[in-house]
C-alpha cells in the first residue's frame, strides 16, 4: 500500500499544542495551511527533543561564516504564537519516529514525521514504508519560534519534586526521599 503524504510547504501555521490536564497531557504537532489542517500525535519527550534538534540546526547554520541564511538567534517578535490548537483536534496518526533536515535552496528547516501500521511493521522494519508521513517545511524564523513554543509547551506541566525530581501529581506526591 502506497504512503499517505500530508505535505506543507510554506505553512500558515506549525505549532505544538496539548490537549489535557497536566499528567494526562496528550501532545499535537499541528500545522495548517488556509483551512487544510493537520494534527499529529507525539510523546512529550519527542516533542522536546524535536525543539532541542531545531535549535541545534539553526545554531549551526547561524555560525556558519556571515550567517548567510539569516537565522535569526531569537524568536522574531512577529512569529510568536501563543493561540491554542485549533479546534477540534483531530489525530490524523501517532508519531513512529522523526527526521529533520536542511534545505539550502529553499532555506528552511524539513520536519518528516512517520507513522508505521503497526501489523506491518513486524513483518520486516529494514525495507518497511511508513503507512502515513506529515513533510513540514519551515523557514528559519518559523523554526525558531516553533522550537520556543514548544519548549514552553513542554515545560509547562505539572512541577518536579526537588528531592526526586518526579512530577508532582495535583493530589500529592509520595516522594522516593522523603525529608530528612
Amino acid at each position: 500500500m502506497p504512503t499517505i503524504v500530508h505535505e506543507f510547504a510554506w505553512p500558515d501555521r506549525v505549532v505544538i499544542g496539548t490537549v489535557g490536564m497536566p499528567g494526562s497531557r496528550t501532545f499535537y504537532l499541528q500545522v495548517r495551511t488556509g483551512p487544510r489542517i493537520v494534527s499529529i500525535a507525539l510523546e512529550k519527550q519527542q516533542s522536546g527533543l524535536l525543539a532541542e534538534k531545531i535549535d541545534e540546526v539553526l545554531d549551526q547554520l547561524m555560525a556558519h561564516q556571515g550567517n548567510p541564511f539569516s537565522i535569526p538567534t531569537s524568536t522574531p517578535i512577529e512569529l510568536v504564537d501563543n493561540d491554542p490548537l485549533e479546534q477540534p483536534v483531530q489525530e490524523e496518526f501517532r508519531t513512529a519516529a522523526m527526521s529533520l533536515g536542511w534545505d539550502p535552496s529553499t532555506v528552511q528547516i524539513v520536519l518528516e514525521a512517520y507513522w508505521y501500521d503497526e501489523e506491518t511493521a513486524e513483518l520486516d522494519t529494514e525495507t518497511l514504508e511508513p503507512a502515513e508521513t506529515l513533510v513540514v517545511r519551515m523557514p528559519v524564523g518559523t523554526a525558531r519560534a516553533f522550537a520556543k513554543r514548544t519548549r514552553e509547551v513542554v515545560g509547562a506541566g505539572r512541577p518536579m519534586c526537588p528531592l526526586c525530581g518526579e512530577p508532582i501529581d495535583p493530589d500529592g506526591h509520595t516522594c522516593a526521599f522523603p525529608s530528612l
